[in-house]
């Protein structure tokens, strides 16, 4: 069965860091783009990351630049988001999301999507 797995959410203070991981069990994830959405309470889903086949990142929110950064472990299976710097206002349910070989940053472009993973940002 082809799934996306996403971890590592929890809750953490203003300025601290968190590791999501998003994992694929099925085939391969080498030559696919994966991206990185969220969706906060009351707030559409909104693209954040992306890094395509051959490891090119494309940022969709320009919130998280300099911030959030995406990377992936082809040997692992695993595509990696991470947060720096966490601000309240990234208080979201994280999905990772795989498509083609290129970065889109349209839900409807993604054709499977993990479960989410909730972080919060709060002291």
């Amino acid at each position: 069965q082809v799934q996306l797995v996403e971890s590592g959410g929890g809750l953490v203070q203003p300025g601290g860091s968190l590791r999501l991981s998003c994992a694929r069990s099925g085939f391969t994830l080498d030559y696919y783009a994966i991206g990185w959405f969220r969706q906060a309470p009351g707030k559409e889903r909104e693209g954040v990351l992306c890094i395509n086949w051959s490891g090119v990142r494309t940022y969709y929110a320009d919130s998280v630049k300099g911030r959030f950064t995406i990377s992936r472990d082809n040997a692992e299976n695993t595509v990696y988001l991470q947060m720096n710097s966490l601000k309240p206002e990234d208080t979201a349910v994280y999905y990772c999301a795989s498509r083609g070989r290129s970065c889109s940053g349209y839900e409807s472009d993604y054709d499977r999507w993990g479960q989410g993973t909730q972080v919060t940002v709060s002291s």
